[in-house]
């Protein structure tokens, strides 16, 4: 899955950062030689609640930079119990799934863990929701953010 994730995250306009070869100038730790990712895949796609943002991973130690929708930091800094976060497609009852550090997972348990990576599932849906509650209820579940495919 993992694998899947990353292809998808290379595929929506992120970017692998080649490593500087030996005979190269010592850079400050943490600084690449990378460009920016693609343009925004997100463009486009009405958000409440979210915002996009340029993210790196670094799965097996070589930096990835993507694109992601995360949640705006008044909502994020609010207190959370009793429930989990999950991505939810209301019309057609389908979920979606978060990246958490470099591993999709369907639900999450902080704020912080809200980043959707996956503008195909968005597109693909005219609605999607962060909700937070029992993701077995759906219906029962507080939406905290939303984005919205306007066709």
């Amino acid at each position: 899955m993992t694998t899947a994730a990353l292809g998808l995250a290379l595929a929506s306009g992120a970017q692998a950062v080649t490593p500087p070869s030996a005979d190269a100038p010592v850079q400050a730790r943490g600084a690449t030689t990378a460009t920016a990712p693609a343009d925004n895949p997100f463009e486009g796609i009405e958000l409440s609640g979210l915002h996009a943002e340029q993210r790196t991973m670094w799965p097996a130690g070589t930096p990835v930079h993507y694109w992601a929708l995360v949640l705006d930091d008044d909502l994020a800094g609010q207190e959370y119990s009793g429930g989990a976060f999950f991505l939810y497609a209301p019309a057609a009852g389908e979920f979606g799934w978060f990246l958490d550090t470099d591993i999709p997972q369907r639900t999450v348990d902080g704020p912080s863990q809200v980043v959707i990576a996956d503008p195909e599932f968005l597109r693909t849906h005219p609605r999607a929701e962060v909700r937070y509650g029992d993701p077995d209820r759906p219906e029962r579940a507080r939406t905290v953010a939303t984005a919205i495919v306007r066709r």
